[in-house]
């Protein structure tokens, strides 16, 4: 793994004690198998696509299971914040959730929170010098959540980003590892979250094999965070080939 030194955002969480709910005994049976069949190091079939809202300078649709994400990109517009700062161009991320996006109502994650790290995993990525004194605003609605909502979120924002034509260094990628008892559980579904000791996620441009992002919550033995890491890097670079090969259906269909 290779970044800029003291540049990538790192997040640390206490304890997960009060944060995640009961444990479910089946995750710590010796042998069991995960609800959707898949193997613990086995990453949900990915589905994605361009051009998703038409309203939009740039769009994507992400499905990854259960878990359905659309992000729309506005502008560069003209940003009277921007010209007060400075001539880089400015980022704005909103994260929202459907009424209907969980099984209870209502019942979604910090908004707020997941607008900020979608900010700061894809800010490192745009060139921002290249459209100077405007802003860009990046969309994201989640329309069902099944699980690493955010790493979904993250990399189909990166595509509608590109769709949009905004220059960027590299695709940005994500997937989250979750961890239950002695096992680590690449890309888990909600189920498996709610019943994790830890969570690691990491956020990176693959081409480039820098990271623009890693957060880590609840318990972690150092060798597990390496091996966590190693897992969510092997599968960033898988996930930027699908996105790669994305964009360029899309270039060859508006060629035909």
């Amino acid at each position: 793994m290779a970044g800029k030194a003291g540049t990538t955002p790192i997040t640390y969480s206490p304890s997960p004690t009060t944060q995640y709910k009961k444990k479910t005994p089946i995750f710590r049976d010796v042998d069991w198998v995960r609800p959707d069949g898949r193997g613990f190091h086995e990453c949900r079939p990915a589905f994605l696509r361009t051009g998703a809202a038409n309203a939009a300078s740039g769009s994507a649709y992400a499905e990854f299971g259960n878990t359905k994400v659309i992000v729309s990109v506005f502008g560069p517009r003209e940003s009277k914040k921007a010209m007060m700062y400075s001539d880089l161009g400015r980022l704005n991320c909103d994260v929202s959730y459907t009424t209907f996006a969980t099984p209870v109502r209502g019942q979604v994650s910090d908004n707020k929170e997941f607008s900020s790290m979608l900010h700061k995993a894809l800010e490192g990525a745009i060139i921002l010098d290249s459209f100077p004194k405007t802003t860009v605003d990046v969309f994201a609605l989640v329309l069902e959540s099944g699980g690493s909502d955010l790493p979904v979120v993250i990399s189909c924002a990166s595509l509608a980003l590109a769709d949009a034509g905004i220059l960027m260094y590299d695709l940005v990628a994500s997937v989250s590892v979750s961890c239950l008892g002695k096992n680590l559980l690449i890309d888990p579904i909600s189920e498996e979250e709610g019943n994790q000791d830890g969570s690691l996620m990491i956020t990176c441009m693959p081409s480039r094999n820098e990271v623009t992002q890693l957060t880590i919550a609840g318990e972690w033995s150092t060798p597990k965070i390496h091996e966590a890491m190693e897992l969510c890097l092997d599968a960033c670079s898988k996930l930027g080939k699908i996105m790669r090969s994305c964009l360029k259906e899309t270039a060859s269909a508006s060629q035909e």
